[in-house]
């Protein structure tokens, strides 16, 4: 059975753009973004690609049309092959009426529920209706899919499978939180030999959604909402937590079933309706707002609120399950320092956090939930390196192109971890692109920038000359997964191959690598083994002989506001473009002329 996942739609930009303002600051505060496609064959998954890697264009939600082109070539299949094509959205009937009927029931004047029913209704009719989505596909690919190929899955369905897939389909419970699904925004539950259980009395619906919430707090600080919330929670360590948070006092409401509601979740007056009360809640105004100190003040409680409120979910989810395996899952999975928390204080023996665990893997999962994979359990998780590689003509061609910038040296397969580790060894930034590019929002070893973190400095050199962004945000470390608990305490997790969780850096390497070590003493790591990513655990091993330290700093492979580079042509622009010393591109060591 061949079954095609993909997320994103040719107009959703526009229609967001044109119905609810999502422009300029808010242009990600749409359905589709994250557009991708994934590819299964009898089950096993053969090729994945976000569009974003091959339109260059941050988040994309446009049709993934590149990525499905990629997919179906890497495959050797025809799109007459496919048996089933796989959507992350499912507005059904039931779903449409019940949100037609959850408008008319609200509290909204006569008047602006015409207006949000006018709304749906455009969006329903020219985007998410079946009948928009086969238009869309036959539109970008010129093949009329039969109507019963066409599989629309819920969203949180969508998350729940592509983590209940990556971890080896595993009977395990669940926590799904997002932004918005079609009309929830978290889900509970538990999936026992791929049969799901929902935990209906947990749901949240999207008028009091967490992440929608943490959103508008990432907004009202400056950043980018649906995009910078990784950026808030960096910032929250410069800060201390506060003894009474008014969040917690004043906007959430914890209830006795694992639930919870918001102040203002219904508020019309659109996406700046919080900004009034959170300046009374922190005395805050358009000047105090761009201030580090009062912005590392309100990222804190904004960080402790999200800790509580899905602390007090797991509550509710643990002692309605005797399962002792998590999988958490959306885009509010992404926070690395709750999800550690998370499982440290709960009695789960460990909690999976895919490396798709946002958006990018609803393409994945939607395809899993169309496969109707059943009973079947895997011991070994999937790579998460499923996207386009390159051959050495391939890299020289994009190097003669530009010959008048670059000089190279071709050097043998067993010197490439030797001259790497030694340029390392130095205060020196090298770009790294080898293999198969990740999937994902995560540079995982295959196209990342990397740096020797025993220098303290290193930290301001690569965000001020190469990334260009914001000089508090932190760089994570890569670490042989035989190394990690030496240099970090891993609490209940043996391995941590996707960098979802943060780990305190053991005292005696505070020293050793403070150049990967965040404000509060912990590290984002990822764990490294030969099996995982053989070249990366090589240079790491050759690395540590030679100085002694045990960790490389591994950030994406872009600048801040660009996708991670995907083909040798993007890893040369932005090593030319930046103050990146060197590139390893495949076996080719790259100098600037």
């Amino acid at each position: 059975m061949i079954v095609l996942g993909y997320n994103g739609f040719t107009n959703g930009a526009d229609t967001f753009g044109r119905l609810y303002g999502a422009t300029g600051i808010d242009r990600h505060s749409i359905l589709g973004h994250d557009a991708a496609v994934s590819l299964f064959v009898d089950g096993e998954l053969v090729a994945a690609v976000e569009e974003e890697r091959l339109n260059r264009e941050k988040k994309t939600s446009d049709f993934p049309a590149n990525s499905l082109r990629w997919c179906l070539n890497a495959a050797d299949v025809r799109l007459d092959q496919v048996d089933a094509v796989a959507f992350p959205w499912s507005f059904s009937p039931d779903v449409v009426n019940a949100m037609i009927q959850d408008i008319s029931g609200s509290s909204l004047t006569v008047e602006q529920k015409f207006d949000r029913l006018r709304r749906f209704g455009e969006l329903y009719g020219g985007l998410v209706s079946k009948e928009a989505l086969h238009a869309d596909f036959k539109q970008r690919t010129g093949y009329e899919l039969p109507a019963d190929k066409l599989v629309p899955v819920p969203h949180h369905f969508a998350h729940l499978m592509c983590g209940y897939y990556l971890s080896g389909e595993q009977d395990a419970a669940f926590l799904v939180s997002d932004g918005r699904a079609e009309r929830l925004s978290s889900v509970t539950g538990e999936v026992r030999d791929g049969e799901i259980r929902l935990f209906e009395k947990s749901s949240i619906s999207v008028n009091h959604s967490l992440a929608l919430l943490f959103g508008e707090i990432t907004r009202y600080l400056g950043f980018m909402p649906n995009n910078d919330e990784y950026k808030v929670m960096g910032l929250a360590a410069f800060a201390p937590a506060p003894t009474d948070n008014p969040l917690m006092r004043e906007v959430v409401e914890l209830h006795d079933d694992g639930g919870y509601a918001l102040a203002l979740a219904n508020d019309p007056s659109g996406t700046r309706g919080y900004y009034p009360l959170l300046d009374r809640l922190f005395g805050g105004d358009e000047e105090r707002r761009g201030q580090t100190e009062f912005r590392a003040m309100v990222a804190a409680a904004a960080q402790q609120m999200v800790e509580e409120v899905t602390a007090h979910q797991l509550r509710a989810l643990e002692s309605g399950t005797d399962l002792d395996r998590l999988i958490y899952e959306g885009g509010l999975a992404l926070n690395c320092v709750n999800n550690t928390k998370l499982l440290e204080n709960s009695r789960f023996t460990d909690i999976h956090v895919s490396f798709g665990a946002s958006d990018p893997g609803v393409a994945i999962g939607a395809a899993v939930y169309a496969s109707r994979i059943e009973g079947r359990r895997r011991s070994a998780s999937v790579t998460p390196y499923l996207g386009p590689s390159y051959t050495d003509a391939h890299m020289l061609a994009a190097l003669e192109e530009r010959a008048d910038h670059v000089e190279w040296t071709v050097l043998d397969e067993e010197a490439v971890a030797e001259q790497t580790a030694k340029l390392l060894s130095e205060k020196t930034v090298v770009g790294w692109f080898q293999g198969s590019a990740e999937y994902g929002p995560r540079a995982l070893g295959n196209r990342s920038i990397l740096a020797n973190p025993s220098f303290a400095d290193i930290k301001d050199i690569i965000n001020t000359r190469v990334k260009h962004r914001e000089p508090f945000r932190p760089f994570a470390p890569i670490v042989l997964e035989s190394e990690a608990g030496r240099v970090f305490d891993m609490g209940k997790k043996k391995t941590s191959p996707y960098m979802t969780f943060v780990f305190p850096v053991r005292p005696e390497f505070h020293d050793v690598i403070p150049g990967a070590m965040h404000v509060d003493g912990t590290s984002r790591a990822q764990t490294v083994t030969a099996g995982s990513n053989p070249r990366l655990a090589e240079l790491l091993t050759t690395f540590t002989e030679l100085t002694g330290v045990p960790c490389l700093i591994n950030t994406s492979f872009n600048v801040a506001g660009q996708p991670i580079v995907c083909a040798p042509g993007d890893a040369l622009d932005c090593f030319l473009h930046t103050e990146i010393d060197y590139l390893v591109l495949g076996r080719f060591l790259v100098v600037k002329k």
